[in-house]
């Protein structure tokens, strides 16, 4: 069933009062946006301001946009700009460095106009073309400096009938017509104009009536997206009983803005009140495996966009946004994301455990907690946001603060568990969102220790925890702690011979490594690394990845093989002493023929679900 967004928001309006947002400066900044290029990827956008005086203003884009903490430079895809005053006489733009334009000479009122590009449909950039405008704002709209707290008028011309327009921008009695409080509000809102099908239903918010849209712009079938809004609707209520509370979501409604395109591009990025979750697979085709990004996704709903951190608030839209607390925004997410599915019941406890697994292998095996904590592998994130130089750099400093949080989090959820009656990971969360979320207290690295403090009841054991884990990077003991749960942490190839963990290329049967080895790992101790071609491995020729596995099966842990190569056009050989795969795996201990106890059974349950 398709129906029109616009008028859903609308019906919703009066629901909720969103006194938060209220503040008001001026007339109103107002934004009118056309596609009539969209076969070329192009929009044309107006943004006027009035009540100026006199004085020259200085008009940007952002280098950067709320859920990524990297700089990204949005004004390259701006071109063809122009100004005219009140009276539609036209006004000279200046421009004198990359960011930005600078318009004098005007009577008070300055109407300027653009052209955009946008061929990128994940949640940074734009994407425009005949199907859809899919709008992150960042990315899309041209802003002036000085004038953030005036309210905020756009208009939409789609360029298809058949599009309607999905937005947490607040609706007006025009369905083309959308409004925003302020100029933090206004980019914080993407949005999409397509065909789309709508999914809605309404939660129950402590007696205040508040609806979840999913805004779906896919190749699928009405049943796929019937069975996607199904699955979906079990994990939001899952996170829900998380906290023990819905956000209180400005305007009544929180939408899923879905893209599911072939053209599309993989992501998810979270917003006060909606979030972009896109994919190049339809959800027949990922199995509706797209539920793990809209579940991470939603559940920033609590943490990052209400439990906020300080360095974040306000966002400054002209730099980097860093903050030393990623492992909890994010990692924390990354844990709880797919421990939502398997409580709904979406996944099963092997799966969660696989996706866990995966995650604590990584960390548990990288070289990078030699060179940082939690709170450095936070800071880097400027360095790698979808933000990486073309240069090499060195990849065994840095782990992601997603599953390096993940992992954080597994391991105090369980030792909260073994240590404190009635205590979990969730009762953490809850308090964090009680004394920061709901009050809209944004929160410190010190924030989080004493929150810890406070719901355990015991502040040397916070801590403890943060002086070992966050502020240094050492790690649990993980096989007691999951053994409460009947889960064994076993290695994953028992057996079998391993020689790195480095990718390889293959072009016209020549086999390179495509990236390098870690430190004290066979391929990096025999002197191998990046962009080396492998000739043969014990006596084998390698020309292609099978030839590699074939060697590498013919060996065993321990063994001893030659390894010829050529590096910087010479050929080279060296001895490669092959080791024991490192990478680990959860698994139920049921799985290995043990029967799980009673009391296992149950930690299980109150931990996973049923």
């Amino acid at each position: 069933m398709k129906l029109a967004i616009a008028g859903l928001a609308a019906l919703s309006l009066g629901l909720v009062a969103a006194p938060a947002l209220a503040q008001q400066s001026g007339p109103p900044v107002e934004y009118d946006l056309s596609f009539e290029n969209a076969a070329h990827h192009e929009a044309r956008i107006t943004v006027t301001y009035r009540d100026l005086g006199r004085a020259p203003v200085r008009f940007e884009m952002s280098r950067s946009s709320p859920g990524r903490y990297a700089v990204h430079e949005f004004a390259k895809n701006v071109s063809s700009v122009s100004a005219v005053d009140g009276a539609g006489r036209p006004l000279s733009v200046d421009r004198t460095d990359p960011y930005g334009w600078t318009v004098g000479g005007h009577d008070g009122t300055v109407a300027i106009t653009y052209t955009l590009f946008g061929d990128r449909g994940d949640g940074t950039y734009a994407q425009i073309n005949p199907d859809h405008a899919h709008l992150n704002m960042p990315a899309t709209l041209m802003w002036a400096r000085g004038y953030d707290e005036r309210p905020v008028t756009v208009r939409f011309r789609p360029s298809d009938p058949s599009w309607t327009i999905a937005t947490q921008l607040a609706p007006t009695g025009d369905p083309q017509v959308f409004t925003a409080p302020n100029l933090q509000y206004l980019m914080d809102s993407p949005t999409e104009l397509a065909d789309l099908t709508m999914r809605e239903w309404s939660i129950d918010d402590n007696g205040v009536e508040r609806t979840v849209r999913i805004a779906l712009h896919h190749t699928g079938t009405e049943a796929e997206a019937d069975e996607f809004a199904a699955r979906a609707r079990r994990v939001v209520d899952a996170q829900i009983a998380i906290f023990g509370d819905a956000p209180d979501f400005d305007y009544g409604t929180y939408t899923f803005l879905a893209d599911y395109l072939p053209w599309g591009d993989g992501d998810g990025m979270e917003h006060r009140n909606s979030t972009v979750i896109a994919d190049n697979s339809t959800l027949a085709e990922a199995k509706y495996g797209q539920i793990g990004t809209l579940s991470h996704e939603f559940f920033h709903a609590w943490n990052v966009e209400r439990i906020r951190p300080r360095e974040l608030e306000p966002f400054d839209f002209t730099r980097a946004n860093p903050t030393p607390s990623l492992w909890f925004a994010e990692g924390f997410t990354n844990y709880y994301g797919p421990l939502a599915i398997r409580r709904a019941g979406v996944s099963s406890v092997d799966e969660f455990l696989g996706a866990m697994g995966g995650q604590l292998s990584g960390i548990l095996n990288t070289p990078a907690r030699a060179f940082g904590s939690p709170q450095e592998m936070s800071l880097r994130a400027p360095f790698v946001d979808a933000a990486a130089s073309i240069d090499p750099n060195n990849p065994n400093i840095f782990t992601s603060y997603y599953p390096y949080g993940a992992v954080i989090a597994l391991g105090l959820d369980l030792t909260l568990r073994d240590r404190f009656e009635g205590i979990t990971l969730d009762s953490y969360m809850r308090h964090m969102w009680k004394k920061h979320g709901m009050t809209g207290r944004p929160y410190t690295p010190d924030d989080l220790r004493i929150g810890l403090g406070e719901v355990t009841g015991d502040p040397r054991f916070a801590d403890a925890f943060f002086a070992a884990s966050i502020e240094r990077s050492e790690l649990p003991d993980f096989a007691p702690l999951l053994a409460q749960a009947g889960v064994l942490l076993q290695p994953k190839n028992p057996g079998k011979a391993w020689a790195g963990r480095a990718r390889l290329d293959v072009a016209d049967k020549v086999v390179t490594l495509a990236s390098d080895d870690i430190p004290g790992m066979p391929l990096y101790e025999a002197g191998l690394g990046r962009g080396d071609e492998i000739v043969s491995l014990g006596g084998a020729r390698i020309d292609s990845p099978d030839d590699w596995s074939r060697a590498l099966a013919r060996a065993r842990p321990g063994d001893k093989v030659e390894i010829r190569f050529i590096q910087r056009g010479r050929e080279r050989s060296a001895e490669l002493r092959l080791v024991q795969d490192p990478t680990k795996q959860l698994v139920r201990v049921e799985t290995t023929g043990v029967e799980a106890t009673p009391e296992q059974l149950a930690f299980r349950e109150a931990w996973l679900g049923r």
